[in-house]
C-alpha cells in the first residue's frame, strides 16, 4: 500500500505544473533516477499496469510529439542522419553475431543483443524475440542488458554533448543512433535543446522501421516462417500528425497542449520504465552478454560520433 502512495505521488509531482510555482519540472533523468531508486527500494504494487502502461504512453508520447514538428524542415535537417542508419545497422547486426559466436553466447542471445543496439532496444527485441521464439530467460537477459546501458547513456550523453561543444543537429542525429531506446533517445534530446529534440526523434524513429525488415529477415535466418511480425504501427501516426501539422494551421492551443502531453508523458515513461527494473533482472544478465553489449555500443557510439562530428554543422 505504501509503494503504491509513493508511485502515484511519484507521477503526480512529474505532472504536477511546477514552474508556475518558480519551480523546475522534474527532467527526463531525474524521472529515470526516481524511477530505479524506486525499484530498488520498493517492491513494485503493480507491475504489469507500470509495463503495458509505459509501453502506450511512450507511443501517445512521440504522436504529440509529431503536432510540433514540420515534415519538411524535419526531413531536411535529420537527412544527413539516414545514411548512416542503413550501414549502422547492418553492421551492428554482423558485429554482434560475429562476436557473440566467438564469445560462446547463446545465438539467440546474442541476436537479441544485437538487434536491440543496432535498431531501437527494447522495442527491436520485442518484435524479434516472438519471431525466433526466444524464450523467457533469453528475452530477460537481453531486455536486461539493453536497459542497463540505455539508463546510463540518458546520462552520460548529453554532457559529452555540451563537453565536445556539439550542435543540436549533431547531438541529435548522435543520439538518435547511439543510444538504443526511443525513451531516452527523446529524454536526452529534449535536455540538449528543441532542434536536437526534433532531430533525434525522427531520425530514431526512421531506424525503427528496420523492425520490419530485420523480422521478415529473422524468419528465413532461424528457418521458421510461423512466427509473428510486430510493426510498430505507432510511427505512421507520428508521421501523420507531422503531416497535419506541417499542411493544417492548427489552433496555438491544440499544439500547446500536445507538446505539454509529449514531454510530460515522455518523462512519466522514463520513470516507470526505471521502476521496472529490478534486481532479479540485474543477476540475470551476466558477464558475457553484457560484454557484448557493451562492445557492441562503444563501436556504435564512437564511429557514429567521429562521422556525426565530421560530416554534420
Amino acid at each position: 500500500m505504501i509503494a503504491k502512495i509513493i508511485y502515484i505521488a511519484i507521477i503526480a509531482i512529474i505532472l504536477a505544473p511546477l514552474d508556475k510555482l518558480g519551480l523546475p519540472v522534474v527532467s527526463a533523468p531525474v524521472a529515470l533516477l526516481a524511477g530505479l531508486i524506486f525499484a530498488f527500494s520498493c517492491q513494485h504494487p503493480c507491475p504489469k499496469f507500470n509495463k503495458k502502461t509505459s509501453k502506450y504512453l511512450l507511443q501517445v508520447a512521440v504522436v504529440c510529439l509529431g503536432f510540433n514538428m514540420n515534415l519538411q524542415q524535419s526531413l531536411k535537417s535529420g537527412s544527413e542522419g539516414m545514411m548512416f542508419t542503413v550501414v549502422s545497422v547492418v553492421g551492428v547486426m554482423a558485429m554482434g553475431v560475429l562476436i557473440g559466436y566467438y564469445m560462446h553466447l547463446n545465438r539467440k542471445t546474442a541476436y537479441l543483443i544485437s538487434s536491440g543496439t543496432a535498431i531501437c532496444g527494447g522495442s527491436a527485441i520485442a518484435a524479434v524475440g516472438p519471431v525466433l521464439k526466444a524464450d523467457e530467460n533469453e528475452m530477460a537477459v537481453s531486455l536486461g542488458v539493453i536497459f542497463i546501458l540505455n539508463a546510463i547513456a540518458l546520462f552520460i550523453f548529453p554532457p559529452i554533448g555540451h563537453m565536445l561543444d556539439m550542435s543540436q543537429g549533431q547531438f541529435g542525429t548522435w543520439a538518435a543512433i547511439a543510444i538504443h531506446d526511443t525513451s531516452s533517445v527523446v529524454g536526452a534530446g529534449e535536455v540538449y535543446g528543441p532542434q536536437a529534440l526534433e532531430i533525434a526523434t525522427l531520425i530514431k524513429l526512421t531506424r525503427a522501421l528496420w523492425i520490419i525488415p530485420l523480422a521478415v529477415a529473422t524468419m528465413f535466418i532461424f528457418r521458421d516462417k510461423t512466427g509473428r511480425i510486430s510493426i510498430p504501427w505507432f510511427i505512421f501516426l507520428f508521421i501523420g500528425a507531422m503531416i497535419i501539422n506541417t499542411y493544417i494551421e492548427l489552433p496555438e492551443f491544440f499544439t500547446t497542449a500536445m507538446v505539454w502531453i509529449a514531454k510530460r508523458g515522455m518523462v512519466v515513461t522514463l520513470f516507470m520504465i526505471g521502476a521496472s527494473l529490478s534486481l532479479s533482472m540485474v543477476k540475470k544478465v551476466g558477464v558475457r552478454p553484457l560484454l557484448l553489449a557493451v562492445l557492441l555500443w562503444v563501436a556504435i557510439g564512437v564511429s557514429s560520433l567521429f562521422v556525426v562530428l565530421n560530416t554534420i554543422d
